[in-house]
C-alpha cells in the first residue's frame, strides 16, 4: 500500500466509524437473539456453536472492518491526517487523536469479537506492541526522521509481529479468562459501542466536528 493509500484510509476515518457502528449493531442483535435476552450477561455455557452462513459473513466482515479501522487510525496518527474532508474544513487540517485512538481500540475489538474470544493474552500483546511501536515512532519523530511510506509499513509489520509473539507467549502462562469476552459480547455493551460509533461518524462526516 502506498502513502496515498494510507492517507486515503486516514481521511475516511469518519466512514469507518459508521461501518463500525453498523457491525456492532449487528453484533448486538445477533447476541440478543442467541441469548434470547437483551440484558442477560451470562447463561451461554457452550461457546462452540455452529457456524451458520450468516455468522461466517459476520465473522469475515468484522475481520475486514476491524483491520481497516486499525490501519485508518494508525495512518491518521502517523501522517497527521484529518478524519474527514469536512473536518479538515470546519475544524483542523490535522489528525483527531480521539477518533484515531478509538478506531484502533474498537478495530481490535471488532477484529476479535466474531469468534467470541478475547483472551487476556491478546489484550496484553496488543498493548505491548502498541507501546513499543508508538515508542519507536516517537523516537523517530524526536530525531527529525521523516515517516515515509516504507517506515510506516515497517512499523505496522513490527506491531503485528510483536502482537503475535507476545499474545502467543503469554497464552502459555495465562488461564483462559472469558469474563472480558462475555462483557464485549453483552448486547447492551455492543449497542453502546454501535451508538458511539454512529454518533462520532455522523459528527465527522456531516458536521465536521468531533465529540472530543
Amino acid at each position: 500500500m502506498t502513502e496515498t493509500g494510507f492517507n486515503l484510509l486516514a481521511q475516511t476515518a469518519g466512514f469507518f466509524m459508521i461501518l463500525l457502528g453498523i457491525i456492532w449493531f449487528i453484533f448486538c442483535a445477533y447476541e440478543a437473539t442467541r441469548r434470547k435476552s437483551f440484558k442477560k450477561l451470562t447463561g451461554i455455557d457452550d461457546w462452540d456453536f455452529d457456524l451458520t452462513v450468516f455468522l461466517r459473513i459476520l465473522t469475515f466482515s468484522g475481520f475486514v472492518v476491524g483491520v481497516l479501522s486499525i490501519i485508518s487510525g494508525a495512518a491518521g496518527l502517523i501522517f497527521d491526517e484529518p478524519p474527514s474532508g469536512l473536518y479538515k474544513i470546519q475544524t483542523a487540517d490535522s489528525v483527531n487523536v480521539f477518533t484515531a485512538v478509538f478506531l484502533i481500540i474498537l478495530g481490535l475489538f471488532t477484529f476479535l469479537k466474531p469468534v467470541n474470544d478475547l483472551p487476556i493474552s491478546s489484550i496484553i500483546g496488543f498493548l505491548g506492541a502498541l507501546a513499543v511501536t508508538a515508542g519507536i515512532a516517537w523516537v523517530l519523530v524526536w530525531l527529525n526522521v521523516e515517516i515515509s511510506t516504507t517506515i510506516a509499513i515497517v512499523l505496522i509489520v513490527l506491531f503485528l509481529i510483536i502482537f503475535a509473539i507476545a499474545a502467543i507467549t503469554i497464552k502459555f502462562y495465562t488461564a483462559g479468562l472469558m469474563l472480558l469476552s462475555k462483557i464485549i459480547s453483552w448486547p447492551p455493551f455492543a449497542f453502546g459501542i454501535g451508538a458511539f460509533c454512529f454518533l462520532q461518524g455522523f459528527l465527522l462526516l456531516v458536521m465536521g466536528i468531533s465529540i472530543v
